[in-house]
């Protein structure tokens, strides 16, 4: 882990967001956060207070008042950084805001970078690495699951489950680095039979944690979905009735919507990114609506889900070729079968058996809209929604659990070779590193600049 070398000085910044609203927050933190606040404030030696208590005054600079303020004020290590932390709720007029963080600075404090609030809490030992990247996730949440998937890692669940897999390898790598001590003896600490089980029981539980990834993905970043189909198969119709609002022009004129539509939309939770594309054809004489047609089919490329939007008269055929097309470019995909109450139920029945599982509805009326969208976040979830266990949302988490699901898969397949002890414990070692990596145990200034830059200021 990183030393506190470097981080003794002092920093301010805003923490509500820029703009004018009824107050603002100014945080202050660090060694000479409450002399300066001392120096600003004059109602009362607020140094001198009980810590996690509220002051009203009003802040002076050089004897001009700045504004009427409350002053709270918390005393390391008591605090969320673990430092002094003193932070004025003023006024919310920019100006005023302004006038006060430069007066901050103009009694020795300086403008904190993005995150380094956190920062510091992480390198005082407040939150260890993922409660500190939870803290961002909790600020960006835009849905139900994400929030509270974010206050499960700021809660520590994920850290506690990953410090549960760390102890115990930890005990196995001391056996392992003894043997090594006495290799002349040829001896074995480690019970060989226990330490099979145990880089089982972990390899279960690495694999469930990765597995659990593209569900913490949707959550955290929402799930892009592209609706693909033929032109007037009513694609636009269908994204205005899922948003509930005239969103994108509807027309019987084929090639009506020349470019990608882009809305967002939370069903059960889950953020669905909508995209409307340009109807796809065969050929077409216009070279705008053949770069609109291009361009669906990047979006259905690069989609987590596609809704291919057919009209129910159509050739089954057709369906059929592009469904085949589909499976063997490995997309995600629900066939969706519009206008369904312009066709005969006989007619329909007997389309749907063809193609097997279809979504029938009429966008036109709202008729079955509802199990379009149960279908979406079915599709998504599969059966995995449970934010009281552990769901891993982050990136660098993924990687790093794989590294170490391919450290215990070589460290068992080790055991099963009999290789000697320094092996297993290079493997063991592996392991334990990529954990460490992911609490912050394990890390570099480089790598913590990089994931606290992505905070926003005043964070």
């Amino acid at each position: 882990m990183n030393t506190l070398q470097g981080w003794d000085d002092t920093i301010v910044a805003l923490a509500t967001p820029p703009g004018v609203g009824a107050i603002g927050v100014i945080r202050m933190s660090g060694a000479a956060a409450l002399s300066i606040a001392d120096r600003l404030f004059t109602a009362k030696k607020l140094s001198e207070q009980v810590s996690h208590t509220l002051h009203v005054g009003v802040l002076t600079q050089q004897g001009r008042s700045l504004d009427e303020v409350v002053v709270a004020i918390y005393k390391n290590p008591r605090s969320y950084t673990g430092e002094d932390v003193v932070e004025f709720s003023c006024h919310g007029s920019p100006f005023v805001l302004q006038e006060i963080v430069a007066a901050c600075l103009a009694e020795g404090a300086r403008l904190a970078r993005p995150g380094e609030f956190t920062q510091r809490a992480f390198l005082k030992g407040k939150l260890d690495l993922t409660q500190a990247e939870a803290v961002a996730d909790l600020i960006a949440s835009g849905t139900r699951a994400a929030q509270r998937t974010a206050l499960q890692g700021l809660k520590g669940g994920f850290s506690a489950e990953l410090m549960l897999l760390r102890e115990q390898l930890l005990q196995f790598s001391a056996l392992l680095e003894l043997e090594l001590d006495f290799s002349q003896e040829d001896v074995e600490f480690a019970d060989r039979t226990k330490l099979t089980a145990l880089l089982e029981q972990l390899e279960r539980s690495t694999f469930s944690l990765l597995r659990s990834f593209q569900l913490g993905n949707a959550i955290r970043n929402g799930v892009s979905v592209a609706i693909i189909g033929k032109p007037n198969a009513g694609k636009s119709t269908l994204l205005n009735s899922l948003l509930n609002e005239s969103r994108a022009l509807v027309s019987d004129i084929p090639g009506t919507t020349r470019d990608t539509i882009e809305e967002a939309i939370n069903i059960e939770n889950i953020l669905f990114r909508l995209i409307d594309t340009a109807g796809l054809r065969d050929q077409t004489t216009d070279r705008i609506e053949a770069a609109g047609m291009e361009r669906s089919l990047e979006k259905m490329r690069s989609a987590d889900l596609v809704l291919y939007v057919f009209d129910s008269a159509e050739p089954v055929d057709e369906v059929i070729a592009w469904k085949k097309q589909a499976e063997a470019a490995s997309l995600n995909f629900l066939l969706v079968a519009n206008k369904s109450d312009l066709v005969p139920a006989a007619s329909s029945q007997a389309f749907l058996s063809a193609l097997g599982n279809v979504i029938s509805i009429a966008a036109k009326t709202r008729q079955d809209l509802d199990q379009l969208t149960q279908a979406m976040v079915t599709h998504v979830l599969k059966g995995q929604f449970d934010t009281e266990h552990t769901i891993v949302t982050n990136v660098r988490h993924f990687q790093a659990l794989q590294e170490v699901h391919k450290a215990l898969l070589d460290a068992r397949r080790g055991l099963k070779e009999s290789l000697p002890g320094d092996l297993l414990a290079l493997e063991v070692r592996r392991c334990l590193q990529y954990l460490g990596e992911i609490t912050g145990e394990i890390t570099n200034e480089d790598q913590l600049d990089f994931i606290f830059s992505k905070f926003c200021i005043g964070k």
